[in-house]
This record gives C-alpha cells, structure tokens and sequence, in this order.
C-alpha cells in the first residue's frame, strides 16, 4: 500500500509555527500561513523539498532558492528575518519528522545550481589553500562577474565594502565617500606622501586619497576586471599623475617607504594561519612612523570557526576565512606594528548592505540580463543574509589603526585621536 504523504503547507504549519509572519503556497496546491503575511514564499516544485532535505542548514535553502524552485513574493530580508527564529529552533527530532511526512525520496542526490563551486577538499585542484594561483581563481570567481553588474548592485561609488554613516538618513553614496575620508585621516594622509591600498577594488579608496589629500597612491587587486575599471577610471578623472591600480598579488608589491597603507576587506581573503605573514610583509613596506590601517569583517569572538562553510563557501566568498578582532590584534603586534585604535563597525555594514539590497531590487531586470537569475539570485541571498548577521552580532566589521613606531619609539600620533567620527 502506497504510504499517504502529508501536504507540504502542513508541514510548514508544524516547521514554523502558527505565529510566523510568512505565507507559504506549494507546488501541491497546499498554503500555510496567513494570507495577509508580508512576505510569502511559493514552493515551486518537489525539488526545493530535495534540496532542503539533502543539504541541511542554509545550503540546502540556497540550493533551493538559486535553482528557482523557491521563489519570495516580497522583501527577501523580511523573509530571512521572518524565519531566522524558526529554522534556529529545528531539532533532529524534527528532522525525523520531515523525513516520515515528506518521504525518503527527497534523500535522493541531485546536481546543484550550475552557480555552486566544488567543495573545499576538491578545489585543491587548484593549489592549496591561499597559494596564489588558488586565491587568484577565487577572486576572479566572486569579482570577475560583470563591472556593469557591480555597477547596478554598488552605485556610483563601486565600493564593495562596509560605508560609514555619518547620520542614520545619509544616502549610500555619502556613507562610502566618509568611510574612505575616515580612513584619509586616521592614516594621517598629507600632500606628497605614499599610500599603498591593497585589496584596492575598483580603486574608490586611492581616488579619495589621491584627489583630497594629494597623496601619490598604489591600489593592488587580484580582479583583472577591477583593474582595468579602475585605471580607466583613474584616467577618466584626471588623476593618472597621482594614482595607478595593479592587477597583482599583494604579496608581488616590491616598492617599500611607504608612508601609510590602507588595507579595506582584504583580510577576510588571508587565512587565520597567515595573518602573522601578511602584517609582517606589509609592516617591512613601512618606513617608521608609517600607519596601516586593517578594515575587515570579524567573528564576534575567537570561538567561531575560521572558515566559511555551507553558502557562502560554496557561492560567494571560497576559502574565506574571518578571525575575532583579538587575534588581527595579536597579528599586528607580533608583525611589529602598533595597534592604537579600534572601532567596530557593525551596524554600518548592516546600513551598507540595505542599501545594496535596495539597489539590486531596483535594478534587478538589468541585473539578470547583465549576470543570469542564479548570479542574480545568490547576490540577493547573500547580501540579505549578511545584513541579517551584523544585527543579529553573527558578524561584526572592525576597523584596527597600528603604526610602525620609530627605534626610539616615537609614534607620531596625536595625544588623542583626531580624526573626528
């Protein structure tokens, strides 16, 4: 006798509970929910159950929704924040339950979105773990999508990394333009000085520098597209004279005496085991009295794991790896730099990534035709996840201020800070 399955809106009534503020309609005609729910979810076909089922935690969920068998009527981040209680809830007796209700053929192995890249243990084909060629091919795979695309999602300023609000209305662009001019003065930036930017994207950073403080600025990137937008870009506005971007390593930078440098989300792409290398290499491209500046995302403490698993491993950052704030500390002081002022950040990025969001729903036909749905897609999940993460201090953004004091251990640096906010 063929065993009577229950119907998916039933188990979705039981999954989330009778309080959950989404509606939810499946492919078998059954619904869950309140209707008037300002977000509703449509379970398009039996293989977003597969992939749930298969795949536990958010990969199963982005498998889901890439392949477009999940769909979202509604704001994307109200759905997450919607849910994020509920999913936490899940036990294995729970699990259990899905699996009698639901079926043993949703256990079934099934290809996923042509958007997913190996597992880590399969990507050694490339070298191992933040060898150059490995790290160049993980960049290229997360920034080489589309310059037009970045456009669309990032706004006229192109910077992919956490803006600073100077009040809660400023607009994007005017959070991105503080946030490079906060990292002008706390670098201490004066005419004729050398800035060495790395991890520089698109070059927004060594723009600000070069035309508002009148320093002469190097940018390094791994992105050949972001290389070529940016020296494009640094022509068009008539700062070649004073600013150049490179596509290269970071590691490849020969040039030393350099009077400060700014190093905006490249730590997240390091590894935990060479932080000690990577401050030690740019502190010896100091001269004395020379300040660095790390901006990156952390872990909230030093328990979290370093690596990035599940989604965001497999479609947005491979081989990142984020560390507490402590240890990036601990790395510049053992690397000979001084640390002398740390903020964190947090809910910045969470403004930051709002705004993205924004961005990419308004542009979101454009978006598609420039990248593909599943790009498009996996842009739209990761960046309403993360915004649900710095609220939810799942993440954190610290900006760590060190300098390299001189032999008689002369700083350089105001009694108290001076930069402002």
């Amino acid at each position: 006798m063929n065993k009577v399955l229950t119907p998916v809106g039933e188990v979705f009534t039981r999954l989330l509970g009778p309080s959950a503020e989404v509606s939810i309609t499946a492919y078998d005609g059954s619904r869950s929910g309140p209707e008037d729910a300002p977000v509703a979810i449509e379970v398009r076909s039996p293989l977003a159950l597969t992939y749930l089922m298969s795949s536990p935690g958010d990969l199963g969920l982005a498998r889901a929704y890439v392949a477009g068998a999940l769909e979202v009527k509604g704001d994307l981040y109200t759905a997450l924040h919607a849910l994020a209680a509920q999913v936490d809830q899940l036990t294995t007796a729970d699990r259990v339950w899905l699996l009698r209700k639901l079926g043993s053929t949703h256990l079934r192995r099934v290809a996923p979105p042509a958007e997913e890249l190996p597992s880590r243990l399969r990507r050694t084909v490339q070298g191992l773990r933040h060898s150059k060629a490995r790290d160049s091919s993980a960049i290229a795979n997360h920034y080489d999508v589309s310059n037009r695309f970045y456009e669309l999602v990032l706004g006229p300023s192109m910077a992919y990394t956490c803006a600073v609000f100077p009040k809660a209305e400023a607009s994007l662009e005017e959070a991105q333009a503080n946030k490079f001019d906060l990292v002008c003065r706390k670098l201490g930036l004066k005419p004729g000085m050398r800035l060495l930017d790395v991890g520089c994207g698109w070059g927004g950073m060594a723009e600000h520098a070069a035309e508002h403080y009148g320093v002469t600025v190097l940018g390094v990137t791994l992105s050949r597209e972001q290389a070529s937008w940016a020296q494009k870009d640094i022509v068009a506005k008539g700062l070649a004279d004073r600013a150049e971007v490179r596509h290269s390593d970071y590691r490849d930078v020969t040039e030393t005496g350099f009077d400060a440098i700014s190093s905006i989300g490249l730590t997240e792409h390091i590894g935990a085991r060479n932080l000690g290398s990577y401050f030690g290499f740019l502190a010896k491209r100091l001269k004395p009295g020379g300040r660095l500046l790390n901006h990156c995302i952390t872990n909230p403490d030093t328990s979290v794991a370093h690596h990035s698993r599940g989604f965001i491993d497999r479609y947005v950052f491979p081989d990142g790896e984020l560390e507490a704030v402590g240890e990036i500390v601990t790395a510049m002081h053992d690397s000979g730099l001084e640390v002398r002022h740390s903020e964190n950040l947090r809910e910045h990025y969470a403004s930051t990534l709002a705004g993205w969001c924004a961005n990419l729903d308004e542009h979101w036909d454009e978006a598609v035709a420039e990248a593909g749905a599943g790009r498009s897609r996996v842009w739209a999940l990761y960046m309403a996840a993360c915004r649900l993460a710095f609220e939810r201090r799942e993440i954190e953004l610290h900006q760590v201020l060190g300098v390299k004091v001189e032999p008689g251990g002369e700083a350089h640096l105001p009694l108290r800070p001076d930069w402002g906010v």
